[in-house]
């Protein structure tokens, strides 16, 4: 006869799944056991078992849980935010303060998403890549030039998230810049930064192909004499 569920059957799992963020981010998803993970969160291997049935379960509900999370943050900044400059600071401020005591979470998803099945890692793909299009589009409302180039306009997102996502390595709350202060100056490099950034893009290669050409010249000169 299967064992029924405490009334606390989702706190328990919720708490599982914080205590296994720190454990993956201090020794890894492959360095730790389902025996850690039983350890670290006061149950024994068997009352785990209740709530997981496998190191990967808890792994992919830890990582869809968090990631589900932030695009809830990151969507509301469409319904209250209309102009593309504030949407974009609202979001990196919004993702700064959900990553707020998230670090173990935020370095499991870097370091150990890849380690999922396929068929799980493209659902938390899916939802990276809508954090990214809600971002994508306040970038092109605040700078439509852009729009013509979808590369551009990728890597300029990918740019925002890099600034954001790596600064739980250095950013101490009480030292330096505080969260909103340090939103507001990924959003102002980027946003003031991109338009300039594209027409140096395209000087650089128009120097770049006519250096080419230039040397192609004089290596067919030497090779005429």
């Amino acid at each position: 006869m299967a064992r029924p569920r405490a009334q606390n059957y989702d706190e328990r799992r919720r708490e599982i799944l914080s205590r296994s963020a720190k454990l993956f981010a201090d020794h890894g998803f492959t360095g730790a056991s389902t025996a850690m993970i039983a350890e670290v969160c006061g149950v024994s291997k068997a009352l785990l078992y209740h709530y997981y049935s496998s190191k990967e379960d808890v792994l992919f509900d830890l990582l869809f849980y968090h990631l589900q999370h932030l695009v809830g943050v990151v969507e509301a900044t469409i319904i209250t935010t209309g102009d593309g400059r504030m949407r974009l600071l609202n979001i990196a401020s919004s993702l700064l303060e959900a990553y707020r005591g998230a670090d173990a979470e935020h370095q499991v998803q870097i370091s150990s998403l890849k380690l999922l099945p396929k068929i799980k890692q493209e659902v938390l793909r899916n939802l990276e890549r809508r954090l990214v299009a809600v971002a994508s589009e306040a970038i092109l409302l605040a700078v439509p030039t852009i729009e013509k180039d979808r590369r551009l306009v990728k890597a300029t997102a990918m740019s925002f998230f890099a600034m954001l996502n790596w600064h739980y390595l250095w950013f101490r709350p009480g030292s330096g810049l505080t969260r909103d202060e340090y939103a507001a100056l990924v959003t102002g490099l980027i946003l003031e930064g991109t338009e300039k950034a594209a027409e140096f893009m395209t000087t650089s290669n128009k120097d770049k192909s006519l250096a080419t050409k230039g040397v192609a010249r004089s290596a067919a000169k030497r090779s005429a004499r």
